[in-house]
């Protein structure tokens, strides 16, 4: 019997023991203290931090970033720079945000980053403040004035891109072949063959040797200014075959850029049978595969309407794992639509992510914009255009162009001044022609008020300079 009741009092106390240990987890559990099933602020990236500044953009960026765990670093900065590239006014707001973090130093990649997004708004006196500012912590480079040469260039100003190299030995950087080759291929890229022409022929003056990129440049210049198959332009064209064929013969190996060139403008002009007798000496010349000459290829056979072929070319990429990448998709989204295939290039779009693996790039989201624009369907187009944005990539100059004249001819007008504001907003100043049909279509709708305070806005953000 005694027995009997010390096993029930061991039982017993073991009960209670269990019954506290189980309402005491179930209070822990009620009051969630459990500090494994609390989840830790994970540090921000790039595409998380451009999504709250685009979303706060009435704020400052110290505010918008004020409280949440950004671990800045200097990859980081570029990375976000990158994605701020079309807006230029809230990439030297982050810019400046970032400096002020502590342990935190720019980099000459990250001042290369906003130098270019500057250079698209054209704020080139603040661009020669950063110069100065490189120059003062010793991150100045010659690829800093190739940089800049380039924004001037692709504003239509020569004469300034010219004078930026030049200003080179100011900083005692003597010019280099290298230094030409940057600067004759800005000229080239922005339609300005004569003028690299002039600087190829002052390079030789100069005793300056030039080697072979230099001829590869200005034989791709030549070769996309105009149509090939005029005949002023056939003969330099011949002439680039034919200093192909004089590479061979004095044992220079042609680099796969030169093959690329030759696909190209052979391939823009039809002339596919000559543009594949190339590639195959590309593939037989003993050099890896290259993307460039695969896309290369892929227009070509988009040029002759061969898109079967085309889409052959692709599986090939992936196989040598050399792509396939967001520009070789926007060649054959160009081609389908001017096809007017317009859902095959909807279909490809839409399996760019998830199916090929390749995210889309601001070029490819304008491209679609703009077919579903053309077409009238606005609101397929409004889609796509919330899709990029919830991806942190931002539109330019070309795709709000594109976006709010496509409002302003469905009558959309209210849709089409909350679209010029963000513009606006992100520093980008519309080109004339955009301004003058938005004001128009205004005024036609009795909106007069609005097309003078959007003008005055204009004015003030032109005369306004950004300050350091």
């Amino acid at each position: 019997m005694v027995r009997k009741l010390a096993i029930w009092r061991s039982r017993t106390k073991a009960f209670t023991r269990s019954s506290r240990t189980f309402f005491f987890s179930l209070n822990l559990l009620q009051n969630r203290t459990f500090c494994y099933n609390t989840p830790q602020p994970q540090p921000f990236n790039a595409e998380t931090i451009c999504r709250v500044l685009f979303a706060n953009r009435t704020s400052t960026v110290d505010a918008s970033l004020a409280n949440i765990p950004v671990d800045m670093s200097p990859e980081l900065a570029v990375d976000v720079l990158k994605k701020l590239s079309n807006a230029g006014v809230l990439a030297l707001s982050f810019f400046r945000w970032a400096e002020k973090q502590q342990g935190f130093k720019h980099t000459t990649e990250s001042f290369h980053e906003l130098i270019e997004s500057l250079g698209k708004i054209r704020q080139f006196k603040m661009i020669w403040t950063l110069l100065a500012e490189m120059n003062s912590k010793k991150l100045l480079t010659r690829e800093t004035f190739s940089l800049i040469s380039r924004r001037y260039a692709r504003a239509r100003k020569v004469k300034e891109a010219v004078e930026a190299f030049e200003k080179m030995q100011q900083f005692g950087m003597k010019p280099q072949v290298s230094d030409f080759n940057r600067l004759i291929d800005v000229l080239c890229k922005s339609k300005n063959v004569e003028k690299a022409q002039e600087v190829f022929d002052k390079m030789r003056h100069r005793k300056i040797v030039p080697d072979l990129k230099t001829y590869t440049i200005l034989l791709e210049g030549w070769g996309t200014q105009g149509n090939l198959l005029r005949v002023d332009e056939a003969k330099k064209y011949e002439s680039a075959v034919g200093l192909y064929h004089e590479m061979v013969a004095k044992g220079v190996k042609p680099s796969p850029h030169i093959y690329c060139t030759l696909i190209n403008g052979l391939g823009s002009d039809k002339r596919l049978d000559e543009a594949l007798r190339f590639f195959e000496m590309s593939k037989a010349s003993g050099f890896p595969p290259e993307g460039p000459t695969y896309n290369a290829v892929i227009g070509a056979y988009c040029w002759s309407a061969k898109m079967e072929d085309a889409y052959r070319v692709v599986g090939e990429m992936k196989d040598f794992r050399i792509g396939p990448t967001s520009r070789t998709y926007d060649i054959i989204l160009h081609h389908l639509i001017k096809a007017r295939r317009n859902q095959e290039a909807y279909s490809v779009f839409r399996r760019m992510s998830d199916e090929f693996h390749c995210e889309p790039s601001v070029s490819t989201y304008e491209i679609i914009v703009r077919m579903f624009c053309n077409e009238g369907r606005l609101d397929s187009a409004m889609e796509v255009w919330d899709q990029m944005k919830s991806k942190g990539i931002l539109p330019g100059m070309h795709m709000f162009s594109t976006w709010i004249v496509a409002l302003c001819n469905e009558g959309r007008l209210d849709e089409a001044c909350r679209y010029f504001q963000e513009m606006l907003d992100m520093g980008i100043r519309p080109p004339p022609q955009l301004f003058s049909s938005f004001k128009q279509a205004l005024i036609d709708e009795g909106m007069e008020n609005t097309a003078v305070h959007f003008a005055l806005k204009i004015d003030k953000l032109r005369k306004t300079p950004l300050i350091a």
